[in-house]
């Protein structure tokens, strides 16, 4: 995956609060084998953490500022994107939300933008506080996605993915694909708290999948503020790599790896290979209609 070396990066669209003292933080999330499964019940899920009973603080646990700034110094251009995480990151949200503002605005409906939250450790949010090990979230309540850098050298160590900057990119993709949900009114068909293969939180999560798919088919033809595409090239490999992540986070490879047997009656996200499909569906058609999986 390429940027453009040359074109302005919109900072306005993530917050950098790592290293920030958090207010709150009454969150706890154990070690082995119960962080774990709190790193798989948070994952990708699209709910804030005080739906996964791991928060006791309210809207009032907010993020202060970065004082650092790390970002907003140091993420100015693509050619930025091309070389730092931090900097890839901002440039995917740029590109994932200029996509879903061309889409909303073809279909005539309001698109409200959401920022990413880069954390360390632990965040506060409108949906309560949540350590690292919750994994990437999306917050309906703040419209926030959150996210700690840390998670993506998990994403190869601990979940078996291949990695690399397009994996990366499905994950960022995927909450915005929670986002995309919540403006249209699809999110809240996942909070009836039942899991299984068959369930709606299974659903909305194979739904995100494939939303992250549409803007990945669109990603190098979407034209930024400055009128022409912010990523160049999307390469066979980076495709790959995508599918492999949405792979490596398939409850069945999860439960099998930490559990050592799978047990479909409590999925929350769908299997491997329908994390695949639903993905590259996506992928394939450029379609969000074509992303009803509730069908």
């Amino acid at each position: 995956m390429q940027f453009d070396d040359d074109a302005d990066l919109d900072t306005s669209e993530v917050q950098d609060v790592r290293g920030s003292r958090i207010p709150g933080g009454r969150a706890t999330v154990g070690g082995g084998i119960a962080g774990v499964i709190a790193l798989v019940l948070g994952l990708l899920f699209g709910v804030g953490p005080d739906q996964l009973g791991l928060t006791s603080d309210g809207p009032d646990a907010a993020a202060t500022a970065s004082s650092a700034g790390q970002v907003q110094e140091s993420c100015l251009k693509g050619r930025d994107a091309n070389s730092r995480e931090d900097c890839r990151t901002v440039a995917v949200v740029n590109s994932v939300q200029d996509f879903w503002r061309q889409e909303f605005q073809r279909q005539d409906m309001p698109y409200e933008g959401a920022r990413t939250v880069l954390f360390s450790q632990r965040v506060g949010t409108a949906c309560g506080s949540a350590t690292s090990a919750v994994g990437p979230f999306y917050c309906p309540g703040d419209r926030k996605v959150y996210l700690d850098l840390g998670f993506f050298d998990d994403l190869r160590t601990k979940f078996g993915s291949s990695g690399g900057p397009f994996a990366q990119a499905y994950v960022v993709a995927h909450e915005y694909g929670h986002h995309v949900q919540n403006l249209t009114g699809a999110l809240g068909r996942s909070r009836d708290g039942r899991p299984g293969e068959n369930s709606d939180a299974v659903k909305t999560e194979l739904q995100a999948d494939c939303y992250a798919g549409v803007w990945a088919h669109h990603a190098t033809t979407t034209d930024g503020p400055a009128g022409r595409p912010l990523i160049t090239e999307l390469t066979r490999a980076d495709v790959r790599d995508g599918l492999d992540a949405a792979a490596a986070v398939g409850d069945d490879r999860i439960q099998q790896r930490y559990q050592g047997r799978v047990a479909p009656e409590s999925w929350t996200h769908g299997s491997a290979a329908q994390r695949q499909q639903w993905f590259s569906t996506g992928l394939r058609t450029g379609d969000m209609t074509r992303c009803d999986t509730f069908a």
